[in-house]
Order: structure tokens, then C-alpha cells, then sequence
């Protein structure tokens, strides 16, 4: 039978940089028994209630989404498990975060290691021990979640990270819940694991999140413009730079997660969360400047269909216009996102890259062939 181990936090010491009204900055929460609305509380604070004490199961959550949610959830009195390898650090203090807290946090965070594509280890383990909600945050596909349906018969309730990217492409924006799927999108292991939660009548909710972005995103999302501007270059941006997205902040997203727990508005449904507004990709270069407190950035348009970047990706976001409604998260649960873009963006800043930290080392490479060609005069 799989052992579940409590983790002993190590506390290496950090320098508290101011976030933007963030409670993950080393603030503790508001007590888990009471969630009262305070008008003078900062962005970030939680504000939902949980029925009773669970014992959840997290699939993965030792990056970026999981980093913030798990520290929810344990906030409010839950007992949170991680399931992982265990190829990596199960806690990590976060920046801003005072060793007291972290220490709080990571002495009751518990783990079980495994590979879940150890299909009969996930349904052995699980069925031994037991729980009551399981947040699905790195499944890919539904041939993955399958053992643990039938690990957990008892299941109170099964929440799944999916993606905006399996909506099919259209004309018509933003993208609502009731759009149509692509079933040839790279994300359609997770339109199919909807589907299968679905067919299984388990109670599941799954969030859609568009572009996510905040302190320890793996994803060059924000650290792309971040890199180019500390360099002093000019950002390069395809085509006319008027396309229109959307980004969320992963503090916002970890918050409408726990606010799905035991919800009966979210049994058997799926919610686009990101950002209030959207943004346009020369926008979000100027939003990026002025988060990291650099001068107006000069933007360089080229057309793509110009070069050949071979495997390299020259631009973080698709070239597309692509974002979402939130409309439907707003009304059945009463979530909001409390960042707006800029100043979640320094509050990425802030408690990431503008400490030095950051997951990409630079690479202007494809920068340099496209400012080559159409900066230097052709002959």
C-alpha cells in the first residue's frame, strides 16, 4: 500500500519585495472558519467558505497553479495530498513568503509518490487511501484519469485544469462554455477527459483558463517581453500587432479553483476563467514595460510567412485573436478576477523576474533574423 509522507519544509530566507496587494506575499489569509467580506482588504484575499474539511488529492501541483492552490487549501483546514515522482521538491518557500508561513504550510502537506501513468498503481493506491475531492492540474489525457475514477467510486468531486485552447476557431468572439471543441487541437486530450467525466456521471467541474501568467510560470508568457525589455531590445510582434487575447493571473485562477469546491453551481460544469479585459499583443508589450518600470518599448512588426524559424518559436502567444467569455464563472460563482493586467504583471515582476529568477535563459535568436531583414535596407 502507498504511504503517505508529511513534508519537513527547509527555509531558506527571502527578502520581502512588495507584490501588487497580493495575500501569497508572506500576508497571511483571513481564518479558515470565517471568510467574511472585509471592504479593506487587499487583491488576492480569499474570500469563500468551505463546507467542511476534505481530504484532497492533488495530481501534480508542485509548479506554478498547484504552487498556489495547495497553499489555499491548506489554509482553509483542508488535508492536501501531492501526487507526483517525486523528481522534484514537493514545497518550495515562496518569494515574499515569511519562513513562518511556509514552514505552516509545507508541515502539513502530505505525498504520494507514483507515476500516473501507472494505471493500476494510481487505482491500487488511491483505493486504499481514500479521498474525497481530487484537482486534476497536469492531466493531458482521458486515458489518465479513468484509473482514478475507478480508484475513488466514492468520489465527492473530480475538478479538471483544461484549456481555452480546445475551442475550435472562429469568426465569432469571445469564446463561450457552450462552443464547439476542435478535435484536431493539440489540447483534445482534454476535451476528451471533459467528455469522459461526462459519460463516467461523477460530479466535476473543469476550468478553462486562457493565457496564464504570475510568479513562477513556466510558460515564457510574460518573461518573453520581460527578457527582451531588460536587454534594452526592441520586441519584435507578427503582423500588425492589433490581435486580441487574454490573460489571466494564476493567483485569480487558484482562487476560482477553491471557489468550485462543493459548489453545487459548479457540479457538472465548465467555466472559462482569465482576465476582465483583453488585451492587444502591442498592448501587452506596453503592460509589460510598465509593470517592470521600463521606458515605452519600441515594437517591430514582421509577417511570419517571411522567415523560417525552424522548430524555434519566435512569438509566445498563437496569431490569432483568442479569448473568452468570463461571464458565466461571474454569475454562478461570484468570482472575479482582482488583478487587472497591469498589475499582475508586476506582481510577476515583483516576485519573480525582477529578483533575477526566471525558468528560460534569453534566446534573441529569431529576434535577431527578423530585426536583420527589416532594419537593414534591401537591395
Amino acid at each position: 500500500m502507498a504511504s503517505l509522507v508529511a513534508i519537513q519544509p527547509k527555509q531558506p530566507s527571502f527578502t520581502v519585495l512588495p507584490s501588487s496587494h497580493s495575500d501569497f506575499n508572506g500576508a497571511r489569509l483571513v481564518s479558515s472558519i470565517q471568510y467574511k467580506r472585509r471592504p479593506c482588504q487587499p487583491k488576492g484575499a480569499l474570500r469563500v467558505t468551505a463546507s467542511s474539511t476534505k481530504k484532497i488529492l492533488i495530481m501534480g501541483g508542485t509548479r506554478f497553479i498547484g504552487v498556489f492552490l495547495s497553499r489555499l487549501l491548506v489554509k482553509e483546514g483542508h488535508q492536501v495530498t501531492l501526487f507526483t515522482r517525486g523528481k522534484a521538491p514537493i514545497s518550495q518557500q515562496l518569494p515574499g513568503e515569511s519562513d513562518q508561513d511556509y514552514a505552516d504550510f509545507s508541515s502539513q502537506l502530505l505525498h504520494l509518490k507514483g507515476d500516473r501513468m501507472d494505471f493500476d498503481f494510481v487505482k491500487s493506491s488511491l483505493s486504499a487511501e481514500g479521498f474525497d475531492v481530487v484537482y486534476d492540474i497536469n492531466g493531458r489525457e482521458a486515458a489518465e484519469v479513468a484509473p482514478i475514477l475507478d480508484g475513488l467510486p466514492n468520489l465527492e468531486q473530480y475538478i479538471y485544469c483544461s484549456s481555452a485552447g480546445v475551442y475550435l476557431k472562429t469568426d465569432y468572439l469571445p469564446h463561450f462554455e457552450a462552443d464547439a471543441g476542435d478535435p484536431k487541437s493539440r489540447h483534445k486530450g482534454k476535451l476528451e477527459t471533459e467528455s469522459l467525466l461526462v459519460s463516467r456521471d461523477v460530479n466535476w467541474t473543469s476550468l478553462r483558463p486562457v493565457y496564464i501568467y504570475g510568479p513562477l510560470n513556466y510558460n515564457p508568457v510574460e518573461e518573453w517581453f520581460f527578457h527582451r525589455l531588460k536587454a534594452g531590445r526592441p520586441i519584435p510582434i507578427p503582423n500588425s500587432g492589433l490581435q486580441i487575447t487574454q490573460l489571466g493571473h494564476v493567483k485569480d485562477l487558484a482562487k476560482a479553483f477553491v471557489q468550485v469546491l462543493g459548489n453545487e453551481k459548479a457540479s457538472k460544469q465548465v467555466f472559462n476563467i482569465s482576465g476582465e479585459k483583453y488585451v492587444t499583443f502591442d498592448g501587452l508589450a506596453r503592460a509589460c514595460a510598465k509593470a517592470g518600470g521600463f521606458p515605452e518599448p519600441e515594437l517591430v512588426h514582421y509577417n511570419p510567412k517571411e522567415f523560417d524559424f525552424g522548430k524555434k518559436k519566435a512569438f509566445p502567444f498563437r496569431d490569432q485573436h483568442f479569448f473568452t467569455s468570463i461571464e458565466k464563472a461571474k454569475a454562478l460563482l461570484g468570482w472575479k478576477p482582482e488583478f487587472d493586467l497591469v498589475e499582475g504583471l508586476t506582481d510577476s515582476y515583483n516576485l519573480d523576474f525582477g529578483r533575477g529568477t526566471f525558468r528560460k535563459a534569453a534566446d534573441f535568436s529569431t529576434d535577431d533574423l527578423i530585426l536583420e531583414k527589416k532594419l537593414v535596407p534591401q537591395s
